[in-house]
């Protein structure tokens, strides 16, 4: 075994280990990827209410779905007074809401709440209002924050996400290249067993995921119990899931029976990659079911994730499907790839990969940005939010990863361009005659040295390598590093998943446009006013104008909140989004955000509780259209 197998087969090795750590940081995320956040209560956490409310309402910043449990409130000593069924408080899906009994004597309540973010990750928490005057509790809201979930649960449920994840790209990006750039690998046993292996891994994985799917819903454990309350936490909450599921089950086996089809049929066409004339009608039939196969599971992930809600829906569930296939068929390819160099693999198919790679880069690149836009709704959170920062991380790997490819790419024209030696006294002086391939493509290495599927006699063994041989070795190498970095793209991703994207985050995700604004100053008990100009960039008449933000009364504990728009011309101006949120970074406390509800043209009334004295900021977000939105931060004195 030469030096260069060696190192190749110490990278594979570190590159599987590296990605077997990727797959344990994925299936540690658990519940963390859940995006959404409670936006607001009613009443609200920590709240002194003079009579009993009927209900509890909570809000959050997209849509979830409700277990049976999802709502409860204990009074003072742990006993539940809420009554019925939790619901969606007016049918909309971002609400939860649970009514109260009757007749509920003076204290302080807890309520906790347990929900199915968008994303089909649950979440949770708690927190306490009274009614009359607080009151000692024997309730421990620490206790009860927190998404009620179980450890191991949680891990594997993680962990078979991150390896379906893992097993598509390799099963659609394994089979694109087939199709694509190497028909003949298709009679490669070692391709054939990746090909098994992606099929296998999404198969199992789907199994797993919806074994777990109810446990790790209602935060049970692994095996259940004869306990008929136990039983039913087994059952899924989320339909959707378990639809997704199920179809992707479906699919699989179709998958398995095109994958005889594939092997049996592909693997028949000849020995070359030319050799396909004859069946260029099955082949066309092939790569048609394969597609729709391909789109067919990329939807199973697509209809249960964040692309479901918020912004432009029509809009986001293709980008997002066309990312997915674009990241299977660069990723998955790759592996292929590196496969295929050991195994016969031609210089032409390796440049229709490149063309397929660079074609996919560019899918990725145009369904990322708009990816990032839906997900920042800012430019400035780009550099001033924790995703923002993540995903110019992101950006930089990817940036390295190209680079890869660039290399990779230069590799192949010297791989192209590369000759033997000719068979005379000068081994070193290369032959005119261009390198033949293999006639047998699942054949190993060649003897004497001629690995790269050339006929070459005479030569020494103190000769230097042969050009078209090293390039090989140096794409083998070079796309070695784009595996690396794709591993690198991958754990960034994770990170992302398990981070509030800003616009979702709630509006202190937002940095200030402009020069800093000057600070209001409130004395306690006096009403203020704040004047806040705002330009979302946009055409249309409600785009930019002036906000006006009404505090009664501003000092501890005020709540009053009227906020007005006005535009250009000084008539009101409605918009489709408005936010305003309260924070005390010196307390590290907020953001606080106000319900807001319309109150007239260009008018919204709220309450906010401001529990401390300090200098508090104001955040205001205004989006005017589907595309167009601002952020302004303002800074605020509280009882000072």
């Amino acid at each position: 075994m030469n030096r260069g197998s060696v190192r190749v087969r110490r990278a594979l090795g570190a590159l599987t280990a590296v990605l077997a750590a990727v797959l344990i940081v994925l299936g540690g995320a658990g519940t963390a990827a859940a995006h959404a956040e409670l936006d607001s209560t009613d009443p609200t956490p920590d709240s002194v209410v003079p009579r009993q409310p009927s209900a509890v309402t909570l809000t959050f910043s997209e849509g979830v779905t409700l277990p049976a449990d999802s709502l409860r409130v204990l009074d003072p000593a742990g006993e539940r007074v809420d009554t019925g069924t939790p619901g969606h408080a007016g049918g909309r899906n971002e609400t939860a809401r649970v009514a109260l009994r009757d007749g509920l004597a003076d204290g302080t309540y807890t309520v906790a709440w347990q929900v199915i973010f968008a994303d089909s990750h649950p979440g949770g928490g708690a927190f306490t209002f009274s009614v009359g005057k607080p009151s000692a509790s024997s309730v421990s809201v620490d206790e009860l924050r927190g998404t009620r979930t179980d450890g191991l649960i949680s891990f594997l449920y993680g962990t078979g996400r991150a390896v379906a994840y893992a097993a598509f790209a390799l099963l659609a990006g394994a089979v694109a290249f087939v199709l694509i750039c190497w028909p003949a690998g298709a009679a490669v046993r070692r391709v054939q067993r990746l090909l098994a292996a992606g099929w296998i891994g999404l198969l199992g994985s789907t199994v797993v995921l919806m074994m777990l799917r109810g446990p790790y819903e209602q935060g049970s454990g692994v095996t259940p119990s004869g306990d008929p309350a136990t039983a039913e936490a087994h059952v899924p909450v989320d339909e959707r899931i378990y639809v997704a599921l199920a179809i992707r089950l479906l699919l699989l086996a179709a998958c398995g029976v095109y994958l005889v089809l594939l092997v049996g049929q592909s693997g028949q066409s000849g020995n070359s990659d030319d050799g396909v004339k004859g069946r260029s009608w099955s082949r066309g039939r092939l790569g048609a079911a394969g597609g729709a196969l391909a789109v067919g599971l990329s939807a199973t992930w697509v209809m249960t994730n964040h692309a479901s809600e918020g912004v432009q829906v029509w809009l986001a569930l293709p980008v997002t499907a066309l990312h997915l296939l674009a990241m299977a068929a660069w990723l998955g390819g790759l592996v292929t790839l590196a496969v295929g160099l050991r195994h016969g693999l031609t210089p032409a198919a390796v440049e229709r990969f490149s063309l397929v790679a660079a074609g996919s880069v560019t899918v990725l690149v145009l369904t990322g940005l708009y990816q990032s836009w839906r997900g920042l709704g800012s430019w400035a959170a780009l550099f001033d939010s924790e995703y923002g920062r993540l995903l110019l991380i992101k950006i930089g790997c990817v940036a390295l990863m190209l680079g890869a490819a660039w290399f990779s790419r230069s590799r192949l024209a010297r791989l192209r361009s590369g000759t033997p030696t000719a068979p005379s006294a000068a081994p070193s002086a290369p032959s005119a005659a261009p390198s033949a391939p293999s006639a047998d493509p699942t054949a190993g290495p060649a003897p004497s040295g001629a690995e790269d599927g050339s006929v070459r006699v005479g030569l020494r063994r103190s000769a230097p390598m042969e050009p078209s041989r090293s390039a090989r070795v140096g794409l083998r190498r070079s796309v070695l590093a784009e595996s690396v970095m794709a591993v690198a793209v991958l754990a960034v991703t994770t990170m992302l998943t398990a981070t509030p994207p800003a616009r979702t985050a709630g509006a202190d995700g937002f940095a200030p446009r402009g020069p800093a604004a000057p600070a209001a100053n409130a004395a306690p008990g006096r009403p203020l006013t704040l004047t806040i100009p705002y330009d979302t960039g946009g055409r249309t008449a409600n785009a930019r104008g002036t906000a006006t933000v009404r505090l009664v009364p501003a000092a501890t504990g005020g709540r009053t909140v009227t906020l007005r728009l006005a535009g250009a011309d000084g008539r009101p101006a409605d918009v489709p989004e408005t936010g305003l949120a309260f924070t005390l970074p010196a307390e590290d406390l907020g953001p606080l955000r106000v319900t807001l509800r319309a109150d007239g043209d260009g008018r919204w009334k709220g309450a906010v509780r401001l529990p401390l004295a300090g200098a508090w900021t104001v955040t205001l977000t205004v989006r005017s259209s589907d595309i167009d939105q601002t952020t302004e931060k303002r800074r605020l004195t509280i009882g000072r």
